[in-house]
């Protein structure tokens, strides 16, 4: 019994131990969950405010492909949460560049935002919201206004001293009515989107001293061909211009000619 009592305090003492190492585990693993939303910008409770992301992102030339392609995947596949691509654009050549545009829920601006610019520098970022309050709220009435005049051609139109005549212009305005109200439910449910989402449109270019070296080496293969197309203006010049110069010297000639017999007569 006393040696039970004796190790009955080290089984307290590591099972408390165990239980604060699986306490900090679950902190530091709510802590990397949460990271990636930390730095995120919500519209506030009761506004309607629609943000948008501008991002410009130096990367070496030949990462903007996979780079451009790695976004696109982890967007589709929703890894970063609720998340849609609405343009992709790759240009090579001599200053290669990409673009990626999505639209993508404010929990996964950051980390979409950090894998964009991961081994790259974000050279640029802006941040804006427009004010969507004022259309919510043209929506919403015009949506209200349009479902009580349905409702009243509805009960008029149960009437039954209703003329055939009334009853075929409350018919086509009832249909009027439902197409508007269809069409203020895809205004409101766009207007709910851009709230609840927000556009990140990330513009990828290679650093300048990659695009300077670009340009000199173009210039060195460029170098021969230059030379080449300068040649052959110069002999086209000398062509065009050796009719003009065989005429001028005759010309000279004669005239050299003429001086020296008319000064050998004026001596003599």
């Amino acid at each position: 019994m006393h040696k039970e009592a004796r190790r009955h305090p080290r089984w307290v003492g590591a099972l408390a131990m165990l239980l604060t190492l699986a306490g900090c585990g679950r902190h530091e693993a709510a802590a990397e969950a949460g990271a990636g939303a930390a730095g995120a910008v919500v519209s506030p409770e009761g506004a309607s405010l629609a943000y948008e992301h501008d991002l410009d992102i130096r990367l070496d030339a030949a990462k903007i492909g996979p780079r451009v392609k790695q976004i696109a995947d982890a967007c589709q596949s929703a890894r970063f949460g609720d998340c849609a691509v609405l343009q992709v654009g790759q240009q090579g050549g001599e200053y290669p560049s990409g673009s990626i545009r999505v639209r993508i829920a404010p929990k996964g601006v950051e980390p979409i935002i950090g894998l964009a610019g991961q081994g790259g520098e974000v050279s640029s970022r802006n941040t804006h919201a427009e004010d969507l309050a004022q259309q919510v709220a043209d929506t919403a009435l015009a949506k209200a206004r349009l479902q009580k005049e349905h409702e009243r051609l509805l009960a008029y139109q149960d009437s039954k001293d209703i003329k055939l005549a009334d009853l075929l212009v409350i018919t086509q305005r009832l249909s009027e009515i439902e197409a508007g109200v269809e069409q203020a439910n895809k205004d409101a449910a766009q207007q709910r989107r851009r709230i609840d989402t927000q556009l990140v449109t990330m513009q990828f270019n290679a650093p300048s001293g990659q695009r300077s070296r670009n340009e000199i080496g173009m210039a060195l293969s460029e170098s021969g061909a230059i030379l080449t197309t300068s040649i052959a203006y110069l002999i086209r010049a000398i062509a065009a211009l050796l009719p003009v110069l065989v005429i001028v010297s005759i010309i000279g000639w004669i005239g050299l000619r003429l001086w020296r017999r008319r000064r050998a007569r004026r001596a003599g």
